[in-house]
């Protein structure tokens, strides 16, 4: 799938690199373009989200960008330039987020207390929508977006950490633990993009204890992301050295968890067992 949101990332440092290539600032840029220094950083901060096909050739004359290269990047421009289907969504989930997530190459998620959403069944997206406060229009828009969201699976390498204690908070709902339950497995089960690992109570205080995470990870030599999630709204991390940490939580977390081997076993017994 083609993400507006990382395309617009990368035509956002292709300009940088450019610029610096042809040896000006920002500041020589805005004179020369009569352009406010600040519109130019926007533009290669990805602030400015939709720079038009016409303001980027005229940077592409000015850094002396011709032929293929040139049109490479202003694909780029026109992609980026989408209108994407989760921008339909942005009352019930983060567009910036899953923009990402639509253009990863792999997802290593950890979503402390909860199913991680692409592993939920719907009956479970609709209770942590009700738990969230939303009303039954907002809860309906969240489990669609939710489902549409799933089918990156079929592309991505997946990596979940899910917590025993995110299914032992639904235990009471012997119907809704076994729908939940048996969808890890057949998800877990059915690809070989796909790992799961349970991370049993009994671990005690972990790394994880911080907070909900995911890392993504792009292919064309793009760096890595990171996704925190809060209460006030999820922040995507982009600073190397923040990204380093949620690996190196990560690896722990992969450490401590049980084996996906092992994992699917005890979902298998805790299907039949409810």
């Amino acid at each position: 799938m083609t993400s507006p949101t990382v395309r617009r990332r990368r035509l956002s440092a292709e300009l940088r690199r450019r610029r610096v290539q042809a040896g000006l600032t920002l500041s020589d840029v805005a004179e020369e373009l009569e352009w406010s220094p600040a519109k130019l950083g926007h533009i290669e901060t990805g602030i400015r989200k939709w720079p038009s096909v016409m303001e980027i050739s005229a940077l592409l004359r000015l850094y002396g960008v011709t032929g293929g290269q040139r049109e490479a990047i202003l694909t780029l421009v026109r992609e980026s330039r989408l209108r994407p289907w989760w921008t339909e969504y942005e009352d019930v989930l983060s567009s910036a987020y899953v923009g990402n997530e639509a253009g990863a190459v792999a997802l290593q998620v950890y979503a402390g207390i909860l199913v991680p959403d692409l592993l939920q069944v719907p009956d479970y997206t609709a209770t942590v929508g009700r738990a969230l406060g939303h009303g039954e229009d907002a809860v309906e828009r969240m489990v669609a977006a939710h489902l549409k969201r799933q089918e990156v699976l079929e592309q991505v390498q997946y990596h979940a950490i899910v917590e025993e204690d995110a299914l032992q908070r639904i235990s009471g709902d012997r119907e809704l633990l076994r729908a939940q339950t048996t969808r890890i497995i057949e998800v877990a089960s059915g690809s070989d993009r796909v790992s799961v690992q349970l991370l049993p109570t009994s671990a005690g205080p972990h790394p994880g204890i911080a907070g909900p995470f995911t890392v993504l990870e792009f292919d064309e030599g793009e760096a890595a992301l990171a996704y925190v999630d809060a209460t006030q709204g999820g922040v995507i991390v982009e600073a190397e050295e923040a990204v380093a940490s949620c690996k190196r939580v990560w690896s722990e977390l992969t450490r401590i968890a049980l084996s996906p081997e092992t994992t699917l076993g005890i979902l298998r017994r805790m299907a039949l067992l409810t």
